[in-house]
Parts: C-alpha cells; structure tokens; sequence
C-alpha cells in the first residue's frame, strides 16, 4: 500500500478505530463550532464505468482530499460501489499524514451525518425504518440509525433478494425484527432511508405519515431521484448547505424545474439545525427530508478524528 512513511488506513482498521458513535459525535462537535466552510464545487468527471469525483476540504488542523469513483454497475461484479482513498495532511506542516480507503471512510461519514440529522429531526420514539438499498451504505445507515433512534423494526427493499436477505439477518443479529418488503411499506414508517443509485423515485411520497423522516442519500447528481413529487411538495428540506443542494440534488432540482416547489422548500442548513437543538415545529405536521449529497468538511473531519483514535491507542499499548 502506499509508501513513503504514510499511514495506510483500511476498512478493517477504520472501523476498529471509530465507532458510528464517536463519528457522529466529532461531526456534531464540528458543526456546532465551525458550520461547514466554504469547499470548492465537487468536481464530477464521466468515466466508461460511472463517475470520477475530487473533494477537498481544509481547516485549521489540516486538510484533505478525496478520489472516489462511483460505478454503479459494480455491485454486480461482486465489487465495491464506492472506491478510492482519501489522503489527510497536517494542518501546521502541510505534510501528508494517513491515506484512508475512501469506500468505508464514505460509508461511516455518511452514516454518520444522517444520523446526526435523525437525532435532529427525527421523532424521539421513531421505531420503525424502511430502508431502501442493502449496500455498503445501507448497512452502516442502519447501524448509525438505530444508535440514535429507539429501532424496534426494519423493513429492507432492493432488487438484490440475496443481498436484502443478508442485511435482514443483519439487522436480525442487531436485534431488530426485520424482513424484506416494497415500496408500499412506507406507509406507517418513522423513518425511510434511501441509499440507492436510483434515477427514478422509489416511492409514493403520498404513503408518508405526516411526521415521517426522509433521509435520502442517494442523489448526488442533478439527473438523479430518489424522491418523488408528492413527497418533495409535502416535505420541508433540510440540506448540508443550500449553495450545493441546488447545484446537484436531483431530488430537489427535478422538482423545482417541475415547478413542484420553490427554493423556500429549503427550511435550513444542518449546521443551523443541530445549533438550534431541532426545527422549529409548525402549526401541522409534514415530513421532513434530509437532502444529504455529502460535504468534503464530513470526510476531514471523520478522517482526522480517526487518525487521532489510531495514535492515541497505539500510545496507550506502547
């Protein structure tokens, strides 16, 4: 793996270094004290098998930088959706200091950013998830999900029968009643979590209860959806920042070019959200989505706070 004295972090060793919880909470942390700084655009790059992405963030303790590629044919090869590395660098030397695997270092910062949302905006007895996609992202979303939100049931929808079959003895293990299910199972759900690479919507967004949680993760390009137009024209949006929602969210740009809603659809900034404590609660109740794209500041910040974790340990055995 890399040479030169820098660190290689793989998943194995990402994960035994970070729990979905200390993720969640260094990103809480992050927020409440710095927002999310401004980032250059993520830059998109078409490639034969799907799409080539470079995401920089820097901050006073250091800075980095993601290459990961999404291929969405892969999952049918028996490989990754996610690929790439992400490379960290001190912040008062500029020197490089770890290069990570970008696939898990994806997985655990998104699920841990929708969690941080759900903790937010999420009813405080949610019991009750639809999860759409049993990926990579769909399993660590329904590992963070639950440490946030008392979980008693998860309802698993994707094509995929054998590998819906395997995240439902997955969520089995974790002491959920789950079971495999379709789109209608929305209806009566607290939370939906849709971790797909869909072009299409998943759902009717009139089955959603009045005071469901969306949390969609999966529309990080303009031609993308996974949410329809019922649900978006019911919803209040909440984004990672809105410059960026309305530069990718296909959720939100389809359905504004629709004319299905406006940009006031976007009730707040999730750094805005966890300050505050929440959203201000209106006179009737209306789903909430988290729109989340993913923000370059989320993998500095995950990437940091684990290097930190692997050094501290490794001072504690020595």
């Amino acid at each position: 793996m890399p040479g030169g004295g820098l660190e290689w972090v793989g998943e194995e060793a990402l994960r035994e270094a970070l729990t979905i919880e200390e993720a969640t909470a260094a990103l809480e942390d992050a927020l409440t004290t710095y927002g999310f700084p401004e980032t250059p655009e993520r830059a998109h790059l078409e490639t034969q098998a799907g799409v080539f992405l470079t995401m920089p963030a820097a901050a006073a303790w250091g800075a980095g930088a993601k290459l990961v590629t999404v291929a969405p044919g892969n999952p049918e090869r028996g490989l990754p959706l996610i690929q790439g590395v992400y490379v960290l660098f001190d912040g008062d030397s500029s020197s490089p200091q770890a290069v990570f695997d970008a696939g898990e270092l994806t997985a655990i910062r998104t699920a841990a950013t929708s969690a941080l949302a759900a903790k937010y905006l999420a009813h405080e007895r949610a019991s009750r998830l639809v999860l759409f996609g049993a990926g990579r992202q769909a399993r660590a979303h329904l590992d963070a999900l639950r440490v946030v939100r008392p979980l008693e049931a998860a309802v698993i929808v994707d094509p995929c029968t054998e590998r819906a079959e395997q995240l439902v003895e997955h969520a089995r293990a974790a002491g959920l009643e789950a079971s495999l299910g379709d789109a209608d199972d929305v209806e009566g759900a607290d939370i939906v979590c849709t971790c797909t690479t869909s072009a299409v919507p998943l759902f009717d967004g009139n089955l959603l209860s009045a005071t469901a949680y969306v949390n969609a993760v999966g529309a990080f390009q303009p031609n993308l959806r996974e949410l329809d137009d019922a649900t978006m024209r019911r919803a209040r949006v909440v984004v990672e920042t809105r410059r960026a929602a309305l530069l990718e969210a296909g959720d939100l740009l389809i359905a504004l070019e629709r004319g299905v809603i406006t940009a006031d659809q976007i009730v707040a900034e999730l750094p805005d959200v966890v300050r505050a404590g929440g959203l201000e609660p209106e006179a009737e109740d209306r789903p909430i989505v988290f729109e989340s794209l993913g923000h370059a500041f989320e993998d500095l910040v995950v990437a940091d706070a684990a290097l930190r974790a692997m050094r501290a340990l490794s001072a504690d055995v020595a």
